[in-house]
This record gives structure tokens, sequence and C-alpha cells, in this order.
């Protein structure tokens, strides 16, 4: 069992910024996520997450290839080009969204990066994207979500939900 999840699977607060958005994964997802990060060690993990339009609730992860150079990968993450064109079309023929990307630091506390700052900008120009990023810096993974706009980064809270 993961940390800060019940057996049962119910709602469980992972992240509690005091106000703001809710992103609700659920823990299904949120173990695909963890599971994923520990799995890609040393390399940084990444995906895509979708969810229903116009709503912050993530039913599904998709784990996706980090194509960064094996020098650098320990250190960032690059989307693979192709498998995100397929989970964006696969998404919009559904009738859903792609609400954000997940990644994970290696090494680091689960906050954006100048590096995410930066690809923020040039990738999600408009802050439509969450950014979830699983720390595994210390021994028990730390999921935490952020939206990032014009160099802020501004944390989103994160449940998870049995359902």
């Amino acid at each position: 069992m993961y940390p800060g999840c019940r057996p049962d699977g119910s709602g469980v607060a992972v992240s509690l910024p005091p106000v703001g958005e809710t992103v609700t994964l659920t823990v299904d997802v949120y173990r695909a996520m963890l599971d994923r990060a520990l799995t890609e060690t040393p390399k940084e993990a990444c995906g895509l997450f979708t969810g229903p339009t116009g709503a912050l609730h993530v039913d599904d992860f998709h784990p996706m290839a980090n194509t960064a150079p094996d020098d650098e990968a320990w250190k960032l993450y690059v989307l693979d080009g192709q498998e995100m064109l397929n989970v964006e079309a696969a998404a919009d023929a559904g009738g859903r969204a792609v609400l954000g990307v997940m990644h994970s630091h290696t090494h680091t506390t689960a906050y954006p990066s100048p590096t995410d700052v930066a690809d923020a900008a040039r990738f999600d120009p408009f802050g439509a994207w969450v950014f979830i990023i699983v720390s595994l810096k210390h021994p028990d993974p730390v999921l935490r979500a952020y939206r990032i706009l014009d160099g802020g980064v501004t944390e989103v809270r994160v449940v998870v939900d049995g359902g």
C-alpha cells in the first residue's frame, strides 16, 4: 500500500494547499503514477493524464517514454512526440481531455524546477494543464500538483478517490 492510501482506497488527501483548485485522481491512477516513477528510476518518468472534459477528475494515466538523452534523463524528461499525439487523438475521439503531464524528480522535491517552469511557458503558455510531480527524494514517494503560468507556480490540491 502506498503512503496516504487507505486499504479501501477511499478519498485520501495527498496534498492540501490552503485554497484554490483541486485535482482528483482515482486510486488506480495514483498508484500507476507512483509505480511509473519508481520503475523508471534512475530516469525521470513521464506521461499524460486524461479525464472528462471540463473537470479536474483524472481517471486515466498514459505512461510515456522519456526521450531525453540518457546522460540527462535523470534530471529532465522529454515526452515522445508520437506517443503524445496518440494520447491526444484518443482523448479527442472519446470526448475526453488531456488534463496535464506527470513526471518524477528522482533526487529533488516535488516542486517545479526552473526547467519545468521554462518548459511550461513553451508548451502550455495559457496554463491549461496541471503538472503533477512525484518526488523520489525520500524513501516514500511524494506526489504534488501545480499550475504554471507566466513563470508563476500555484499548487493545486490533490485528492485520491477510490472511485
